[in-house]
């Protein structure tokens, strides 16, 4: 029987993070899409705790209507790499959460790219 959408990218992220960990000094840049938004988090694994968050959601982007939601990803993209280097963040490893590094995900992570961080 084949696999759902939401399982086979579930099986897809674990097959990811089985090889990919954020710590102290490379955390990892997490990407959560849904039909609407696109959110982004900067997590450390070993503590388990989430450093930097950014979504579509905060006031800066929400206040933009209108706008196609591949911009929405790269302004997000853009906010997440100038709050990261706030915190003193400079280099991440990008977990794509099991979706395909294609059209809002590769968006954001380009903005990111160009907004400083190295990923």
């Amino acid at each position: 029987m084949a696999l759902s959408k939401i399982e086979r990218r579930n099986k897809i992220k674990r097959r990811i993070r089985k090889k990919i960990s954020g710590t102290t000094e490379t955390p990892r840049l997490s990407v959560y899409r849904s039909n609407r938004q696109i959110s982004a988090q900067v997590v450390d694994d070993l503590t388990g705790t989430t450093l930097v968050a950014a979504s579509s959601l905060e006031k800066e982007i929400a206040a933009k209507t209108g706008i196609p939601k591949s911009k929405q990803a790269q302004l997000v993209g853009k906010l997440i790499a100038q709050k990261s280097l706030e915190k003193g963040i400079k280099t991440v490893v990008f977990d794509r959460n099991g979706y395909l590094y294609h059209g809002r995900v590769k968006s954001l992570a380009d903005a990111a790219r160009k907004g400083g961080l190295k990923l």
